[in-house]
């Protein structure tokens, strides 16, 4: 048995027989990971974006009084930032559809991520259409300035604008994650320094006017239009109940919270520590929505005389660049700053919308509710360019179908966000008592009497979250009807997909219902795009560091040593590569098949489950051998390795192994002075060679 493992690989000469590779590259997408700089940049596109419209939107429906719902929304936000916290270490591909599929079932998520769907389309088209309002409300501005007698059509001019920056960010998000939160993160940084220089002039402003500070906040009395109250606007009594007036004027103001479920889509692929940099991200993103968006709500209703606010209803902040004080000229110069930044900002949201949808039907389609036509890989970026074609069609179909009226997708988008934030609350509850798992993070104020645990602190946030929900089903009737039909729609494709996928699985693999049913057969592999090599180096593998270990892998149930490399290593100083042996079946043929087998899908399906839970990249290959023991030093020593770290055999002893590792690397490697450490881990233990 020994001397058979010790049989050294194939000779040369077998090995150029027409089909045979030295190694197959494999490249995906999922293993990126980015700082939480860029994660917060991703999600500050959408939720600081809201800073550009939420103000006049809600004013138009609450009245001087909405700067006030706006800052408590915000302030809520950090609260529902908490769900975030809890589950997403528990499903690391987490958000709305996996949390509500694990605790309520298939139906329930499928509504859910439904509803969020429908946030996203819209997401992309109300920020890139109040983009172009910004842009056309500067031009008609300097226009007038110049006494030019021209004047844009603002819708029109609206939709061209949104539909350029949609296609723009599409083509961004083909070339892949890592290249759309590097201009998140600039936009993000760009958009920073526009806020603290209005928020300071508008200080400045309200100071030298020799008022007290205090009299120019808005006036904290609700008065709600009669649009606010929607099919309830003919019922005198429902009026006059306060509280539901606090509801309707909470409701239209939860728009400032838009975007807050991409952090679900985003944590994995947030780079190690995860948990941390995840932290931080919640931390960057409250901080800076917290005082942005409120702060331009203020300020607007303070700078802005009331008989002239209407007309920058759409371009609040453009309107507070032209009541700063400061000569004609230069409040021309700001509001041009500030428009180029919202157009900044407010793309960045259409990026966010794309990574949002993007992620959340990868989810679905990875159990088999989609069908796996759209996963395909693109061939040069490795990203799921059919499922972003899918999203991008879709919002520029919502652009067109809105005719550029804001406050029309404004009114609609309510729907998508609260049901969604609601049924994740909800399934947040049901986990505690569900999934027993510890938490790296729990959600505080718990309450436990005995064997009774009551998670107090979710319960209230879904209790808050339900309230609102089941106002606005009632007050905003575009929202109600649009998301009822958008919802329904998608679910029955979602249903149907379904359906027609399992007959094609269970036809394929002629397995009975039960079988079918279990976890392992509902599983969808990841894809990868494959590279043959006919010579294996660093460059053709792809890597770029002069440091390296490789890591062997063979059993997808057993990657324990696996985990514990990355837990150790310093990617920015380490390449951590792991590698497949496959082995020839008939020792005379050398043909390679250049499709991944299953089990090796399944392996490194298992491999980028291991890297995103920790948040750190590997690269994969597979090197075709008739001996597993050889191919793994032989390729250690073409890739100049530091260290080959393997898993405990069930069928050797750790002392046989690195014996024959041992043996092999004398064969391979002739100059002593070259070392190599070899290390065979399990769960609870480790051995070691050095040679």
């Amino acid at each position: 048995m020994q001397k058979e493992e010790t049989e050294p690989l194939l000779s040369n000469k077998q090995n150029v027989v027409s089909g045979a590779a030295k190694a197959i590259v494999l490249s995906s997408v999922m293993f990126v990971f980015i700082s939480f700089w860029r994660a917060a940049a991703i999600v500050v596109g959408d939720l600081g974006s809201t800073a550009y419209y939420i103000g006049g939107i809600a004013e138009q429906f609450v009245g001087e009084v909405a700067p006030y719902f706006i800052l408590c929304v915000m302030l809520f936000s950090f609260a529902v930032s908490g769900l975030y916290m809890e589950s997403s270490p528990l499903f690391v591909r987490g958000g709305v559809y996996r949390v509500v599929k694990f605790a309520l079932g298939n139906i329930i998520s499928k509504i859910a991520v439904s509803a969020l769907v429908f946030d996203y389309v819209l997401t992309g088209p109300i920020s890139s259409v109040s983009a172009g309002h910004y842009f056309v409300g500067l031009i008609n501005d300097t226009f007038s300035h110049l006494n030019i007698n021209i004047s844009l059509n603002k819708n029109l001019f609206a939709m061209f604008v949104a539909i350029v920056i949609v296609a723009y960010f599409y083509w961004e998000n083909i070339k892949g994650i890592e290249e759309s939160s590097g201009k998140a993160l600039k936009i993000f940084i760009i958009t920073g320094i526009m806020g603290v220089l209005i928020i300071a002039w508008s200080l400045f402003t309200l100071w030298i006017k020799g008022e007290p500070f205090f009299k120019n906040l808005p006036d904290l009395k609700i008065n709600l239009s009669d649009e606010a109250f929607g099919w309830f606007k003919n019922w005198d009594w429902i009026k006059s109940i306060t509280a539901f007036s606090i509801l309707i004027a909470f409701g239209h103001s939860l728009l400032a919270m838009s975007g807050l479920e991409t952090l679900g889509q985003v944590y994995r692929e947030i780079e190690y520590p995860k948990l941390k940099n995840f932290k931080k991200t919640i931390l960057t993103i409250f901080i800076f929505s917290v005082v942005v968006t409120p702060a331009v709500s203020f300020l607007g209703v303070m700078l802005i005389p009331d008989s002239v606010r209407p007309q920058y209803i759409d371009n609040l902040i453009g309107g507070i660049a032209m009541f700063l004080a400061a000569p004609e000229w230069l409040k021309l110069v700001i509001h041009t700053f500030v428009v180029l930044v919202g157009v900044l900002i407010l793309s960045a949201a259409v990026n966010t919308s794309i990574v949002g949808a993007n992620s959340v039907l990868n989810r679905v389609a990875e159990d088999g509710i989609l069908t796996d036509w759209l996963r395909k890989p693109q061939k040069k970026y490795g990203t799921t360019h059919r499922m972003l074609s899918l999203i991008a069609g879709m919002q520029i179909l919502t652009i067109i179908l809105s005719g550029g009226e804001i406050l029309l997708l404004g009114e609609a988008y309510a729907f998508g966000v609260i049901w969604s934030l609601t049924l994740k609350a909800f399934a947040m509850i049901v986990l505690r008592y569900k999934d027993k798992r510890p938490r790296e993070w729990r959600y505080p104020l718990n309450l436990n009497i005995g064997r009774l645990h009551i998670p107090l602190g979710i319960i209230t946030v879904f209790l808050v979250l339900f309230f609102v929900a089941m106002t606005n089903l009632f007050t905003k009737p575009v929202a109600t009807l649009s998301g009822f039909i958008f919802t329904f729609s998608f679910f029955i494709i979602f249903s149907v997909s379904e359906l027609i996928n399992k007959k094609k699985t269970k036809a394929k693999e002629i397995s009975p219902e039960e079988e079918y049913l279990t976890e392992k057969s509902k599983r969808v592999l990841e894809h990868f795009n494959l590279e043959d090599e006919f010579e294996i180096t660093p460059k053709t593998i792809g890597s770029e560091l002069n440091d390296r270990v490789l890591v062997a892998v063979k059993d997808p149930n057993n990657l324990s040593h696996l985990q514990k490399v990355l837990s150790e290593t310093d990617i920015e100083k380490t390449d951590v590569i792991v590698m497949i042996g496959r082995v020839f079946t008939d020792k005379f043929s050398t043909f390679v098949e250049r499709d991944l087998q299953k089990d090796e899908r399944e392996l490194f399906s298992n491999v980028v489950d291991v890297s995103e839970k920790i948040g750190k990249p590997v690269i994969t290959i597979i090197v075709p051998t008739n001996n597993a023991f050889f191919s793994i030093m032989n390729t250690a020593n073409m890739l100049g390795v530091r260290e080959v770290v393997i898993g405990l055999s069930a069928k050797y002893k750790p002392d046989i192994q690195l014996e024959q590792l041992a043996l092999i690397w004398g064969t391979v490697q002739s100059d002593e002075s070259k070392h190599i450490r070899i290390r065979i881990i399990s769960y609870d233990r480790e051995f070691i060679a050095d040679l």
